[in-house]
């Protein structure tokens, strides 16, 4: 038979076990016989629960619960069965008597979510959370004998959140985008301030070199005056060095080194935490963060994370601030730069006025002069002279007006102006050049309804950088100009039916020295900045510049000032006659892209020329886009007995090429449609132009344009500005090359001069380097040609069989002489280039030692000081899979930076192949090597 106490107490529970053992009749409660019927029926709803439930009973509050129940109180457990709740919940009674007094006398629940409530369950007064509801529990009388509690803990959820929030204010208050790094840091320590129940204080320490230096505390108070300022190598203090480097450190004993009260209960702080902040560099923290523990919470895992969080945001925090501190100074940095450049180019701008003054003063004066005129040809010189020299003032112009602008320094001079008829001036000035361009010019320009002020310069640029842009990419139709008055502002429209522009070229097409690439156009000069000083000073009017265009359609450029900004500032009115210089030059350089290719006869002066093997008078091709610059070349040549015809452009160029090969090919590389580069490139691609001689002009000067420019197959590369003489050599010494290699017979059975060495007598000759495989003889190839003005030495070439089975291949021990000037290099190139290409080495191995042997020569020609022989030796060895080149001078060296500022001839040579160099008092010899590909045998 089951007693009474088992059958109240049964179920399995571990709780309802204890209960079961307990002496109850030493209880307020007595002997478990004694108890109501309702006290039975509470305590098995009690133990039949798997939520936490407590069972007050009786006026002393007698507790019985539930396993549930037991795992919230902790160390209470057991001894709190039968006890007075009173005793047991001692610490938080203050908050929950008032709950169960409540229900005890008004017999109606409660519910109260997140009650806080100090517990000391657990060794420490902690601080914890519960969502409570207090319910009456009746006897068998009806009456209320007792409460029952049913509770859950959400101390976790309520910390949690409040951690979170923490955060979430270190995200907001260290984003970045304070001054400095010690302002966000100031921040970061305000915002954990605010959150002093999970972190009582907190420090930043940021390292500097070898030591960790305070950059930021929360207060001022004790936190401070504890906390060092700096802690160098080995300092244990604080565990700050040992989180310096990388260790997460605990620090106890705070309460003995300061009074903090603090966490839910204002406790004195017992311990705290040093934490490395994390860097890109795992064993190299960017700094530490000292923060307080909360006395009120157990440094749990849950604890731990969280202060590895705030500790990681503090570091994404820093970081943030300090890149965005170096982004500032690149930024104050580069605005530095752009004041000095500003600076540096309106001081120079300003400079070049006096010297241009005195030039076009002059050259005005000698064309003016009717006492004693030029003779036509001098007068044809002299106004080139002034025609440039107005154009580079109208550059030099352009510039210190961007420099201004872009200074901050420029300003609007408004005066009253009829400007429908300075508009409509201003594009007559362009109506010549428009009209030979085959287009027509339409300009509509009506009368305004009230009068209006502006800068009238200002607007002179604006409408001339319009036009000339419009003639530069029309080619077909019209150009419209357009001046009209609506209801909120004033409209200039400049509308054209050329080229158009791509719709992802339209945000970049006012940003200075912004060009569209592949874009047609009449002439590829320019500065870059005359979209952008259209934008810049229609906005200094207080207006705006847009465009819409389509591509193969054409563009329209519509000026807007709004009526507000165009108010009469002076009385002053000027008029149109007072303006158009710059108009007038810009219209001027305009109509220089227009002159049709022209042929200059020969002039009856000067040598006669050099001749091709046939007789005829030799044909040079000029292609430049600069119609005085084809002037000055045509005029130039000619007088040297050549013939010469000119085109404007790389296509023009290579119609004309492809009509009537010329004997040389001197072209620009800076031009519209087709560059100089791609014509080179177009050229040495196909068969029947392949060995055309080419001269490359440019205004690109240093290596990089001029091994680009020999590296496409040029012959020669002249850097503007050049002497008229130089260029005259340089196109001869070319020309002379190109006749050699011809090797016209000079006997009359047409057999080829036999080769003259130029070794000493009796030398034995250098052997080529050793063939693999057995060898099998060929006959002789003719020897390579005399190269300009040069003698040579050529060895005959010996055909070998490898044994791997490829097609045969050549060897050759061959060598030249040239004179020791920059001009030979071309001839070099094509000796060299011819030999190799003989024996089918591949094309790229053919380019990497034309290059180095290119440096090499141009150094044995630069270096070589008081030469024995005005000479520079050139020998090519072939075989073995390698290839061998010798340069030799025969004067000391000396120590000197090339006219091309070259620089890099050690880094390109050794770029191209292995390289030896040896230098003695008798000369300097440099060798280059470079291994063969396999296919090429």
């Amino acid at each position: 038979m089951t007693s009474p106490t088992g059958e109240l107490f049964g179920g399995g529970s571990a709780t309802g076990r204890l209960m079961a053992r307990l002496d109850w009749a030493a209880t307020p409660l007595g002997p478990v016989q004694s108890w109501p019927q309702s006290l039975r029926a509470a305590v098995r709803i009690v133990l039949s629960s798997r939520y936490p439930m407590l069972l007050l009973w009786g006026e002393q509050f007698t507790q019985l619960y539930n396993d549930a129940y037991s795992a919230l109180i902790g160390d209470k457990h057991p001894g709190a069965l039968g006890d007075d709740v009173r005793t047991t919940l001692a610490e938080g009674w203050d908050v929950l008597a008032p709950l169960i007094d409540d229900a005890m006398a008004t017999g109606v629940a409660s519910w109260v979510p997140a009650l806080q409530l100090l517990l000391d369950r657990s060794g420490y007064r902690e601080e914890a959370y519960f969502s409570v509801s207090h319910a009456p529990a009746r006897d068998d009388d009806g009456r209320t004998a007792g409460v029952f509690t049913v509770c859950s803990e959400v101390t976790e959820q309520v910390v949690g959140e409040r951690r979170l929030g923490l955060l979430r204010d270190l995200s907001v208050r260290g984003d970045g985008r304070t001054v400095d790094v010690a302002s966000t840091c100031a921040r970061l320590v305000e915002a954990i301030g605010g959150h002093r129940l999970d972190v009582p204080f907190a420090a930043i320490y940021l390292r500097e070199g070898t030591a960790l230096r305070r950059v930021a505390c929360t207060g001022a108070g004790p936190v401070a005056a504890v906390l060092p300022d700096v802690v160098v190598d080995g300092d244990p203090a604080w565990g700050l060095w040992a989180a310096g480097g990388g260790a997460t450190t605990e620090v106890h004993g705070v309460a003995q080194r300061m009074t903090l009260p603090a966490g839910a209960f204002d406790e004195p702080v017992a311990t705290a935490v040093a934490l490395p902040l994390p860097s890109a560099e795992a064993d190299q923290p960017l700094g530490v963060l000292v923060a307080g523990m909360s006395p009120s919470r157990a440094l749990d895992e849950a604890y731990r994370s969280f202060f590895h969080l705030l500790a990681q945001q503090v570091a994404v925090a820093v970081r943030n601030a300090r890149a965005y501190e170096e982004e500032r100074r690149r930024a104050e940095a580069l605005a530095e730069l752009d004041r000095v450049k500003t600076s540096f180019f309106t001081n120079v701008s300003h400079e070049f006025r006096t010297p241009l003054t005195l030039m076009l003063g002059p050259l005005t004066d000698a064309l003016a002069d009717e006492r004693h005129p030029l003779p036509p040809e001098q007068r044809e010189r002299v106004d080139t002279a002034r025609r440039n020299a107005t154009r580079l003032l109208t550059l030099v112009n352009s510039l210190l007006t961007f420099s201004s602008l872009e200074a901050g320094r420029a300003r609007s001079r408004a005066r009253q102006v009829d400007l429908p008829e300075l508009t409509a001036e201003l594009a007559g000035v362009f109506r010549s050049a428009v009209e030979r361009a085959g287009l027509r010019l339409e300009v509509d320009c009506p009368p305004l309804p009230r009068p209006v002020a502006l800068d009238p310069a200002n607007w002179e640029r604006i409408v001339t950088n319009l036009l000339s842009n419009a003639l530069k990419h029309t080619f077909v139709g019209r150009i419209s100009v357009g001046l009209h008055a609506h209801p909120t502002e004033l409209r200039l429209t400049v509308a054209d039916t050329g080229i158009g522009i791509a719709e992802e070229e339209m945000p970049r097409l006012f940003e200075r020295f912004h060009r569209v690439d592949g874009a047609r156009s009449r002439s590829h000069e320019g500065t870059g900045i005359g979209l952008a000083l259209v934008g810049e000073l229609a906005r200094l009017e207080g207006g705006d510049v847009r465009v819409d265009s389509q591509v193969g359609r054409g563009s329209t450029f519509t000026v807007a000032l709004p009526w507000s900004a165009l108010h009469p500032g002076t009385d002053d009115t000027v008029a149109a006659s007072d303006l158009g210089d710059t108009a007038r030059a810009a219209a001027q350089e305009a109509s220089g892209w227009l002159v049709d290719p022209v042929r200059p006869e020969p002039g009856e002066e000067g040598s006669p020329g050099t001749r091709p093997d046939d007789g005829r008078r030799v044909r040079i091709l000029v292609a430049d886009d600069n119609a005085d610059m084809r002037a000055y070349l045509a005029r130039l040549l000619t007088a040297q007995g050549w013939r010469v015809d000119t085109v404007g452009n790389g296509r023009q160029a290579l119609d004309a090429i492809r009509r009537d090969p010329p004997d040389l090919v001197l072209t620009d590389v800076m031009m519209p449609e087709l560059d100089g580069f791609a014509l080179v490139r177009i050229l040495r691609g196909q068969p029947d132009t392949r060995t055309l001689p080419v001269v490359v002009l440019s205004a690109r000067a240093g290596a990089d344009a001029a091994v680009e420019g020999l590296d496409l197959g040029a012959d020669d590369y002249v850097v503007k500005p050049f002497t008229a003489a130089d260029l005259v050599a340089r196109v001869r010494a070319t020309l002379e090359g190109a006749r050699r290699r011809l090797r016209t017979p000079d006997a009359e059975d047409g057999r080829p001069e036999p080769p003259r060495s130029t070794r000493p007598a009796g030398a034995a000759p250098s052997p080529a380097p050793p063939a693999t495989g057995p060898v099998e003889a060929a006959p002789a190839a003719p020897a390579r040609p005399l190269p300009s003005t040069g003698r040579t030495t050529a060895g005959p070439f010996t055909t070998v069989r490898v044994p791997n089975g490829h097609e045969t291949a050549s060897v050759v021990d061959t060598g030249w002489s040239y004179p020791s000037a920059a001009t030979s290099a071309s001839a070099m190139r094509r000796d060299v280039r011819s030999s190799l290409e003989a024996m089918h080495v591949h094309p790229d191995v053919v380019q990497d030692l034309l290059v180095a042997a290119s440096e090499a020569f141009n150094n044995a020609v630069e270096h070589a000081q008081q030469p024995t022989r005005p000479e520079v030796r050139v020998r090519l060895q072939v075989g073995a899979g390698t290839a061998r080149l010798t340069v030799r001078d025969f004067g000391t060296w000396r120590d000197r930076r090339s006219a091309m500022d070259r620089g890099r001839g050690a880094t390109l040579m050794n770029a191209f192949g292995d390289v030896r160099l040896m230098s003695t008092a008798a000369g300097t010899t440099v060798t280059i090597e470079r291994r063969l590909t396999d296919d090429q045998g």
